[in-house]
């Protein structure tokens, strides 16, 4: 019921004078945390009352054990529970708010992906929402829902990030100064000694109860964190524009249009080459003996009309492959092409299906969507790829045409 947590992260939530009104906020969450803790230690020890094993048969909470000896189990008990049940809740969703702040905070500064740093359709930072749901159900699965196993994963977080913060605070009184900062860095380092102690006791006395694996997730995640500040930096450098845009000096580019056969999808995603190049070769990657009809086809659709409007053809490059393989073969004669041409741009031309339902992907290979990547993470510089899709259309439209 604290909503510490809360109050800190949202401070630029509350009105003018910000700072003042979350700390009057704190002060007052401070003496009711007090109270409750104070209370709860005082009828523990009246009662008898302590903590029972979750895993066992007849397991209570402390709370449920207090008020059943104070209250018995009437009325007042099962309102009590309800409203501990609507606090927990509560202080779930407050997770999901700030969790996705910090993660916007962190992609802002390029150490989270860029994803985390926008909102979604519903105004909120959708990413970091579902990033979080993800990692609680995973926990949760993985410790069986049993709160008594995730204390020390919080603990250790809670209590590292209290000695960060105080750290922090002290840090920021020692360089800062200003009226009365005697006072307060005394008062912060008190804060940071006391939680640096409270943290090795609870790593020392929680370690094989899943402390460790907080010493081992958080480091990863800051090892994590400058990597993908790495990448950043290294993509900032190298996509840098520069001042003046340079004329090209380049001939035209050379189009390699991989197909599978002749029909409407080629046809089309050869009307495309011709638009940007007369350089134009057409792949067929033939797993059988013979390319069937292949040839004929291509000669009475695509030579015979070239010729009789006076222009030069594109070329048809039958490519055996024994093995069957489709992408590798491809992939080497973009490669001759680079070799035979140093000074040309390399244009490859995919034909691609676009369903009209995602179901439908599963009915198709996805030949197109490899090749790109392959294209992407082997071919280089001078290679570039451009998609023509041919959407299909609902069947039944489709039938009245």
């Amino acid at each position: 019921m604290t909503g510490v947590e809360a109050v800190s992260n949202g401070v630029p939530l509350f009105a003018e004078p910000k700072v003042k009104r979350a700390g009057r906020t704190l002060t007052i969450i401070v003496v009711t945390l007090a109270v409750l803790l104070g209370g709860i230690a005082y009828l523990s020890r009246a009662y008898h009352i302590g903590a029972m094993d979750q895993e066992q048969p007849g397991y209570q909470s402390v709370i449920s054990q207090m008020v059943s000896a104070v209250m018995g189990r009437g009325l007042f008990y099962y309102t009590t529970i309800a409203s501990v049940l609507s606090v927990l809740v509560l202080s779930a969703n407050t997770s999901f708010a700030d969790f996705p702040r910090v993660c916007r905070l962190l992609a802002e500064d390029d150490y989270l992906p860029d994803a985390f740093a926008h909102r979604g359709r519903r105004l909120v930072y959708s990413t970091g929402i579902i990033a979080l749901a993800i990692i609680s159900g995973v926990i949760l699965a993985v410790f069986g829902g049993i709160t008594d196993k995730l204390i020390p994963l919080f603990a250790v977080g809670a209590f590292g990030a209290f000695v960060l913060s105080q750290a922090g605070m002290v840090a920021h009184w020692w360089r800062k100064g200003g009226p009365g900062w005697h006072v307060s860095i005394l008062i912060n380092a008190l804060g940071a000694t006391g939680t640096t102690f409270a943290l090795l006791i609870i790593v020392v006395a929680k370690f094989y109860e899943g402390a460790w694996i907080t010493l081992i997730i958080i480091p990863g995640l800051i090892v994590l964190f400058l990597a993908i500040h790495r990448h950043y930096l290294r993509v900032t450098r190298e996509i840098k524009a520069p001042t003046d845009l340079e004329p090209s000096t380049t001939k035209a580019l050379t189009v390699i249009v991989p197909i599978q056969s002749w029909n409407r999808v080629s046809e089309r995603a050869l009307q495309i080459a011709e638009q940007f190049s007369n350089d134009i070769t057409a792949v067929y990657i033939c797993t059988a003996k013979s390319p069937g009809g292949l040839p004929t086809a291509w000669k009475n659709h695509v030579v015979r009309p070239a010729e009789q409007k006076g222009i030069e053809p594109p070329g048809l490059k039958i490519i055996t492959s024994p093995y069957r393989r489709y992408l590798q073969p491809l992939l080497d004669y973009v490669q001759e092409v680079k070799n035979e041409k140093p000074d040309r741009l390399i244009a490859v031309v995919i034909p691609e299906l676009v369903q009209t339902h995602w179901y439908e992907y599963f009915l198709h290979n996805q030949r197109a969507a490899l090749l790109k990547l392959r294209l992407f993470l082997e071919a280089g510089e001078r290679v570039i790829v451009v998609n023509t899709p041919w959407c299909l259309r609902d069947s039944d439209v489709a039938h009245q045409v």
